[in-house]
């Protein structure tokens, strides 16, 4: 039955952060919450969590109350919290032991992970002397170490280059392949759509789209042209009336209307014999779709 929130909201004095949201998780993947700042998706995590009890509605995993007892979460907060003076791997095994784990199995989860995430050589290093990004490395073990059935994962790729942030979504994938329950909190659209197939974005506490991101897109116009050619097509675009988004050595990318356009465009460059490398006809990116919602 997975995660269920029914009509939860949340008021701190006159300000309501959250105002009768509704989630449902019902089978393991990445669910996207999404939203600006002081949308009320912290709050929303913390009350999933229980660290913040809700006004109103209820939340359920599994048909029951959520607890701490009755849940294994796993938490990526936003804000980092690894403690600086301390070893990594006794501020690993301290949290793995808090999540009730034996010391020889901590020990074990430790050496695969570390292994994975290529943070081996730092284990008896002090957390200050990594880098931002391999000690976000370290606190993503601390949140998944004990095995949980639900991780919440709250700005994962922060502060990572190309290379970590591969690998932690190798990791997320193998965690998805294993039957979790994610929820992925991000600000990097291009993410969301990679891995969420629901998603749910708030505005100022309130739910302003919800659904499956493939419905949703779908339910959009196309809107942008990609089109890469071995030379200069502008006059034919001007000629058309359309409006040219970005341009980088004849790889164009062009603000369209409806796609009978896109094919007026087509026919015009075969006509030309123009030499096309790439034309794809693009539905709304989530991040166009994000700030249209919210953009006000």
């Amino acid at each position: 039955m997975g995660l269920v929130l029914k009509g939860v909201s949340k008021n701190f004095g006159s300000k309501k952060a959250v105002d009768n949201i509704s989630i449902t998780m019902d089978k393991p993947g990445v669910y996207g919450l999404l939203g600006t700042n002081g949308a009320g998706k912290t709050t929303t995590i913390r009350m999933i969590l229980g660290i913040v009890e809700k006004d109103t509605g209820e939340i359920t995993w599994n048909g029951k109350k959520v607890e701490r007892k009755s849940v294994n979460f796993g938490y990526l907060p936003e804000e980092r919290g690894v403690y600086p003076k301390t070893k990594v791997y006794d501020q690993l095994i301290y949290f793995a032991r808090l999540k009730g784990m034996s010391r020889q199995d901590a020990d074990e989860k430790i050496k695969e992970l570390s292994k994975e995430l290529k943070v081996e050589e730092y284990l008896n290093m002090p957390a200050e002397k990594l880098s931002k990004g391999n000690q976000q490395k370290v606190q993503f073990m601390t949140s998944i170490i004990h095995n949980p059935d639900l991780v919440i994962l709250d700005e994962p790729f922060s502060g990572l280059d190309p290379v970590n942030t591969e690998i932690l979504k190798n990791i997320i994938i193998d965690l998805v392949k294993q039957g979790k329950y994610i929820i992925m909190s991000a600000h990097q659209m291009a993410t969301i759509e990679e891995f969420c197939s629901d998603i749910v974005i708030l505005n100022r506490g309130k739910t302003v789209l919800q659904g499956n991101l493939k419905d949703i897109k779908n339910s959009y116009k196309a809107n942008r042209l990609l089109v890469s050619t071995n030379t200069k097509i502008d006059d034919m675009i001007s000629d058309l009336n359309l409006t040219i988004e970005n341009n980088v050595d004849n790889k164009y990318t062009i603000k369209i209307d409806n796609e009978d356009i896109a094919r007026k465009l087509l026919n015009t460059l075969v006509e030309k014999q123009i030499e096309i490398t790439k034309f794809e006809i693009q539905k709304p990116t989530l991040n166009d779709i994000f700030i249209e919602k919210v953009g006000e």
